[in-house]
């Protein structure tokens, strides 16, 4: 099984996937992750990766595809890929064809997790994280249970990401839905597109991703 997650950034895909890779045994392969591994591992890919990302620049459709294509390659033929972050555009969803035939796969589903985009960015800006432990709350949806300090640890120190703001978020709806949103109707045209409401409960999200690849 083999399936393509997509979404916006805090549609929920990072998390579902997590839940796909504890249900079924599947390999979440996310690009971002990916990279990083490569280059702290000084792979052929990962060098390549580190020289352009040393000189400021973006890494290329090419090294993200030829890494994707290692990583499958590597893979058990029977372990399924849940491709998270990727493809992002109509390139990257040519070359991920190409990867799939040329390691002898098939793409099953396209999963779509939809967001309503006022209330993504009020779930965004509203998350943070412990400091010390990492644990994670949001100001409305998971506070402490006493405020100002962490369940897990006790640690009164709490850090929110920088780009967990209201500009960033819309910016990144508006790259999605002219970058990547592009891509589902030719995944439409062979059938293998599901939408979710990506805003629902994680557990009613999982539940419906469940049912799509047991159809």
């Amino acid at each position: 099984m083999n399936i393509i997650l997509l979404g916006p950034p805090g549609a929920g895909k990072g998390t579902q996937s997590a839940g796909l890779v504890e249900r079924h045994g599947m390999r979440q392969l996310s690009t971002g992750d990916m990279l990083r591994a490569a280059v702290k591992a000084g792979t052929p890919v990962g060098l390549r990766a580190k020289e352009v990302m040393e000189r400021g620049e973006l890494v290329s459709d090419e090294i993200v595809s030829d890494l994707i294509d290692a990583e499958l390659a590597a893979m058990a033929p029977e372990t399924g890929a849940i491709f998270d972050g990727y493809p992002r555009t109509a390139a990257q969803a040519d070359a991920l064809d190409a990867i799939l035939a040329r390691n002898g796969r098939l793409l099953d589903h396209v999963i779509e997790l939809e967001v309503n985009e006022d209330a993504l960015v009020e779930r965004i800006t509203g998350r943070f994280s412990c400091a010390n432990c990492g644990a994670l709350y949001h100001d409305t949806a998971n506070p402490p249970k006493t405020d100002g300090v962490c369940d897990t640890c006790g640690s009164t120190e709490f850090k929110r990401r920088p780009d967990d703001n209201e500009e960033t978020v819309r910016t990144r709806m508006q790259e999605y839905r002219a970058k990547t949103a592009p891509i589902l109707p030719g995944y439409e045209a062979r059938g293998i597109v599901s939408r979710i409401d990506g805003m629902a409960a994680i557990d009613t999200v999982a539940g419906q991703i469940d049912a799509i690849l047991a159809s």
